[in-house]
């Protein structure tokens, strides 16, 4: 069976269809919300997002859109959760947690190499690279032009690579 027609089943709620369709995404989801939130909070954003994805998926309109959609959905889970991080910080006397040096080293570098970046560069690098969606994806999911997020794609990399050496 086609995503279309999953997605089609899905909204009139078929819970089998909707398990098939994440299926399909929720390894994309997971890597993408493991470098947004990190790896305590990442498994928890595509939760959220998978039971709000169930929840909403009858207000879906177009049923090619899927994957864009359920990105859509993950990106404001994980801003949410990264916000509620935040407050969290503020009223609390542990500011990080600890990792073994090693671990915290790679982690505080990859975390300041891609906080270098735009929100929009960063979304651009984070879908390419770890979720694997193509220029004209990330376009559709983002309304560039395929060619403008080759570009900035380019770009990016090289302002990590730059920002790492």
């Amino acid at each position: 069976m086609d995503e279309k027609a999953l997605v089609a089943k899905a909204r009139r709620g078929d819970r089998e269809s909707f398990g098939k369709l994440y299926a399909l995404y929720k390894d994309k989801l997971y890597r993408y919300a493991l470098f947004r939130v990190g790896e305590e909070l990442a498994a928890d954003a595509v939760s959220q997002c998978a039971l709000e994805a169930w929840r909403s998926i009858p207000s879906l309109r177009d049923e090619g859109a899927f994957q864009g959609w359920i990105f859509k959905l993950l990106y404001r889970t994980c801003a949410s959760q990264l916000k509620e991080q935040i407050r969290q910080r503020e009223t609390s006397d542990i500011d990080e947690v600890q990792l073994p040096y090693s671990q915290r080293l790679d982690a505080v570098e990859l975390s300041e190499a891609l906080g270098s970046l735009s929100e929009q560069e960063r979304e651009i690098v984070l879908l390419s690279a770890v979720s694997g969606f193509s220029s004209k994806e990330i376009g559709k999911l983002l309304g560039l032009r395929s060619s403008t997020v080759r570009s900035k794609l380019s770009r990016s990399l090289k302002k990590l690579r730059d920002f790492l050496e």
